[in-house]
């Protein structure tokens, strides 16, 4: 008789915490009421049912949109959402085991350090530190990047504060950045091997991958005529 109450009292638990997960799903779609940083809208596009949470399974479905592999779909729906999802939880609040929510509206607080620093701390466009990439690393074109440069320009953005902390933290801030822009060289670089600055500054509010992915309807649409 002593484990009904129990489990009575763990049920309530659970109930609690499935209900204030949906509390604050409810409120996660008031992103979509205001306008979006660019942070937010470079996130936005992978929030397929623009609930303001983007799952694993979003992500992965993001990622195939824009003409990635099921490999790489699979592994980035997992690393990503793994990692960056539970710095974007609300306060106090707490989803349930295995559904890695990335919140759009606390976007911002997933950034690493070892980024461009193209996004301030509030996820707002910096023109200046966008600027810099080129003036720095862009040696053959002002305009565009080479594979060479672009490995320049990870090796130059790794900070050491990326190395403090847990292994995981490690591990994501060295293969996030590395991951996001080799992914964005081998979909976007030009027959000639160039990653083109107007199709850099795209990708950055997120119109790069609405226009990946008309191009690849349009490719199969095209196949099935």
């Amino acid at each position: 008789m002593a484990a009904k109450p129990a489990e009575t009292t763990g049920g309530t638990g659970s109930n609690k915490a499935e209900s204030s997960f949906s509390s604050s799903m409810a409120v996660a779609a008031d992103v979509y009421k205001g306008e979006l940083t660019p942070l937010q809208r470079h996130v936005a596009f992978f929030d397929r049912n623009k609930d303001g949470v983007i799952y694993p399974a979003e992500t992965y479905q993001g990622f195939r949109a824009i003409g990635a592999g099921v490999t790489l779909s699979a592994f980035s729906s997992v690393f990503i959402n793994g990692l960056l999802g539970p710095k974007t939880i609300p306060e106090n609040e707490k989803a349930p085991a295995f559904k890695l929510p990335i919140y759009v509206k606390n976007i911002q607080k997933g950034k690493h350090g070892s980024d461009s620093g193209v996004y301030d701390a509030n996820g707002r466009f910096v023109a200046e530190k966008f600027e810099e990439i080129f003036k720095k690393h862009a040696h053959t074109r002002p305009d565009a990047l080479t594979g060479k440069e672009l490995k320049e320009l990870l090796k130059a953005n790794r900070e050491p504060n990326d190395f403090k902390g847990c292994m995981f933290g490690k591990i994501y801030c060295r293969l996030g950045g590395f991951t996001e822009w080799k992914m964005l060289y081998s979909l976007c670089k030009d027959e000639k091997g160039f990653l083109h600055k107007d199709t850099v500054r795209a990708v950055y509010d997120g119109s790069l991958f609405e226009m990946l992915e008309r191009e690849r309807n349009a490719k199969e649409s095209t196949k099935t005529k």
